[in-house]
């Protein structure tokens, strides 16, 4: 009977976790996770260990946690491990090629989109963004380039109209467990091979920022909507309401003119406001202090806030 494969994991957010899941359901040996070091979160700034590396401790496997893997002290840690194969899923640190020729088997990872289509840090939401037709999970073998590597399994998910960073998570988070699992068979019995990617045919996926959350009113509708949705759940589009904060957190696309960021009609239905071409109806928004409200239940209550003619963003 052969012995199962010796498996290092390195990942971080919930996407990762739901990778780290599937194989610790799997016949191979999972012998250490790496994942980024605890961060401060929530309004107490506590220190708080990634997904990772609570599902790691729930199973009893060795946690790491260097700061970064450049250095000889942590790479020697790697190769005492004797692994045969690392998979990487959202880790967030850089793997130099000493470490990625650690393992006999190399280095996989599990990027979220279909490469070479957004390679870098956001692929999910940058595919809303942009309107794509559909996303997927690329599960690759990795050197030493930004998410380069030859291409050993697709998965493929159509985007639709509803979509939101979000829900798009979600569905991948799904769909990538099983083509890695599979990956790692086809690895070990030497019937994988990998497809070298087309570089003129990449694009890049900038990690996201709250500024550019801050929403435009000059820009097209049909920009914005996109943007709403690529945003939810995070960073969250907003402008400001009369000098307040103004989250949007859903929109569809109005058949209306007007000035760009100007109130043109207000009802249950939604919020009508102009936009550099076109107009958006925002669904859903939260106000300071509250929660995200359907817009029917803010008419209802604070009407008198969004009063026709009034200008969104003014204060900016």
């Amino acid at each position: 009977m052969t012995e199962p494969l010796r498996i290092v994991f390195a990942g971080t957010p919930e996407f990762a976790a739901e990778h780290l899941k599937a194989l610790l359901d799997s016949p191979y040996e999972i012998v250490a996770v790496y994942t980024q070091p605890d961060r401060p979160a929530g309004r107490g700034q506590k220190l708080m260990p990634s997904p990772v590396k609570q599902l790691a401790l729930e199973h009893n496997i060795a946690v790491m946690q260097p700061p970064t893997l450049r250095a000889p002290e942590a790479q020697a840690e790697l190769a005492a491990l004797k692994p045969d194969l690392m998979v990487v899923v959202a880790y967030g640190l850089i793997l130099p090629q000493v470490v990625l020729d650690i393992p006999r088997l190399g280095c996989i990872n599990s990027h979220a989109s279909l490469l070479p289509r957004w390679r870098g840090a956001a692929p999910i939401q940058r595919a809303v963004e942009a309107g794509d037709a559909q996303s997927g999970v690329t599960v690759m073998r990795m050197e030493a380039g930004l998410d380069t590597g030859p291409m050993l399994l697709k998965s493929i998910t159509p985007i639709s109209s509803e979509d939101t960073g979000g829900t798009l998570h979600d569905r991948l988070a799904e769909l990538g467990p099983p083509a890695v699992i599979e990956a790692i068979a086809g690895l070990a019995d030497g019937t994988l091979q990998g497809e070298v990617q087309d570089d003129s045919l990449a694009t890049y996926a900038h990690k996201l920022n709250k500024d550019e959350a801050r929403i435009d009113w000059n820009r097209p509708a049909v920009e914005l909507e996109r943007l709403i949705r690529a945003f939810n759940p995070w960073p969250i589009c907003h402008s400001t309401l009369n000098g307040e904060a103004l989250k949007v957190l859903a929109a569809t696309l109005a058949d209306a003119k007007g000035e760009p960021g100007q109130i043109l009609a207000a009802s249950k239905d939604g919020l009508i406001v102009g936009c550099g071409e076109g107009a958006l109806c925002l669904t859903r928004l939260q106000l300071p202090g509250g929660k995200a409200l359907n817009f029917s239940d803010l008419f209802n209550s604070r009407r008198e806030k969004f009063a026709v003619g009034t200008v969104l963003g003014a204060a900016q």
